[in-house]
């Protein structure tokens, strides 16, 4: 690859670091861009939420550590502010979402509506012709079907294209994942290598607006900074027969799998099966009852394909950590696809993604309804 001007996107961890250095030092015109996204003292203190967490994802310890790499390596770096859209794109959904049962995924939205559509929209404005992530996945472009594909990397144990199914073809062919075919092990070292200081820094496993996971206490303290009541989201727990076993105190404390904090005792294991947003119900049943052979998704984003004509078999992936399943994806819709399991899957979780692979291409992929 000839020199290009590069915009990385520096989150302040090890992985877009080393992103930063491997371009810098293949002789690219590297300028690094921090997002500012989430202000972490915002809501600290309030209804029970801990203090201000600092060194986590989007924290200003993270800006500071991507400004240190940028002097480190020898690179112009600026801040971005985008904690508005952010907001409007990401934390609000995130809200809505729980309180209609659903259980959503903040980074892919973040990814679709707030890094691949910003970022790379002020790369084109400094004059960068490429935006690089420290992403664990690859991209290409295959002169066969004329289009850009997003693969798994290397390190299967790394992927993340599962919260990245909703690049776009123009978004895709911009983008850069420097990383794709190494492990984190050898990301660590090209780190020291370049004298990187935080090539140990752990990696963030938290949602970067929600401290400690809590989520149901985060909705609680949003909605009062907003000057907004908390909705009445009570009302029964009830068997996949109907039966009334009791009752909860709202469904955005609960997700499908869930088998603790369901304020019943048995003399068998239930668990959380279906929640019913419109009725307030919360269904539970064995765990025999959590498998499902078939889900609908919406939203769908195709990327090998421009459309599927007829079924076709793929597998798929219905979390981060699923091992993708043998199925088939068949189009019902504009947007709207009908997947059937060879096998039936475990707590099929709406709000969650659905992400179609061949292999190691991604299809495609959209939201469970």
């Amino acid at each position: 690859m000839s020199s290009q001007t590069i915009a990385v996107a520096m989150s302040g961890g090890v992985d877009s670091s080393t992103v930063a250095a491997i371009l810098s030092a293949q002789g690219h015109n590297v300028i690094g861009l921090t997002m500012q996204l989430w202000n972490q003292r915002r809501l600290a203190g309030r209804d029970g939420m801990p203090p201000a967490v600092e060194g986590r994802c989007c924290s200003l310890d993270d800006v500071y550590d991507a400004r240190r790499v940028a002097e480190t390596i020898g690179i112009p770096f600026y801040v971005v502010n985008h904690e508005r859209r952010f907001e409007n794109e990401v934390v609000r959904p995130f809200v809505r979402e729980y309180l209609t049962g659903r259980t959503p995924i903040p980074c892919s939205l973040c990814n679709n509506h707030v890094k691949f559509d910003q970022l790379l929209t002020i790369a084109q404005q400094i004059g960068a012709e490429k935006l690089a992530t420290g992403h664990y996945a690859r991209v290409g472009f295959d002169q066969d079907v004329g289009r850009w594909l997003l693969k798994r990397p290397r390190d299967h144990c790394k992927d993340q294209t599962y919260f990245l199914f909703g690049l776009t073809q123009a978004q895709l062919s911009q983008t850069l994942f420097p990383l794709g075919d190494m492990t984190k092990p050898e990301v660590r070292e090209l780190a020291r290598s370049y004298g990187l200081d935080l090539a140990e820094k752990p990696d963030s496993q938290e949602i970067c607006f929600v401290p400690g996971g809590d989520y149901k206490r985060f909705l609680q303290a949003y909605l009062e900074e907003q000057s907004e009541a908390m909705p009445d989201t009570s009302g029964e727990l009830v068997t996949t027969a109907g039966e009334v076993i009791g009752q909860h105190n709202g469904i955005h404390s609960f997700t499908v799998g869930q088998r603790k904090g369901l304020g019943i005792t048995t003399g068998f294991p239930l668990y959380v099966v279906e929640i019913k947003g419109d009725a307030r119900q919360v269904v539970v049943g064995s765990g025999e009852q959590l498998y499902s052979k078939t889900l609908r998704a919406r939203g769908v984003n195709f990327i090998a394909v421009k459309e599927f004509a007829e079924p076709v078999p793929v597998s798929v992936k219905i979390r981060h950590r699923h091992e993708p399943a043998s199925a088939t994806v068949e189009q019902t819709g504009p947007d709207e696809v009908l997947v059937t399991f060879d096998v039936p899957q475990r707590a099929v979780t709406p709000g969650q993604a659905s992400v179609f692979y061949a292999g190691d291409t991604v299809v495609g992929g959209g939201w469970i309804a």
